[in-house]
């Protein structure tokens, strides 16, 4: 491993971790219920109307909502230093952990899918920074990586 890694590691300790490791393994959100940080390190995508108002709004996806899980999930695992932290399949929710090329960051990702079963689906995004009061626009740089790549995942 990098060095400076295991040097943030002695204040931050998840820095010294690799995948998951080093953070607790998330437990299904309420996504509702979130309450976003003042800070500018997060970023979310949820349909419009949602609360709290999302930094993008996505759209309704003429799919069941089984599919567009598997379709979210799908783009989620090709992501580079992307690793799953938690599926709570029943909920149609999933967590992943994604760690910055170079200084190993943890940032915290979570999908949930819903809607009817025979359609149209809904999605949110939530990606959030675990150390830092800025992110230099990455998680929202993350939320749209993933959306781009939802679409053309959606059309095959």
């Amino acid at each position: 491993m990098n060095p400076l890694p295991w040097l943030l590691s002695l204040i931050m300790p998840a820095c010294g971790a690799e995948g998951v490791r080093g953070l607790p393994v998330p437990v299904p959100m309420e996504m509702t219920a979130i309450v976003r940080p003042a800070s500018p390190n997060t970023a979310l995508a949820a349909p419009s109307g949602f609360t709290p108002a999302p930094d993008i709004e996505t759209p309704s996806f003429p799919v069941p909502p089984a599919r567009l899980y598997a379709a979210i999930r799908t783009v989620a695992a090709a992501q580079e230093r992307t690793f799953p932290a938690a599926n709570y399949d029943e909920r149609r929710q999933a967590h992943y952990v994604v760690r910055s090329a170079v200084l190993n960051f943890p940032d915290l990702v979570t999908v949930a899918v819903s809607g009817p079963t025979d359609g149209p689906s809904t999605l949110v995004l939530y990606s959030r920074s675990v150390y830092g009061h800025s992110d230099f626009g990455a998680n929202r740089k993350r939320v749209e990586a993933w959306l781009a790549a939802l679409s053309v995942a959606l059309e095959k």
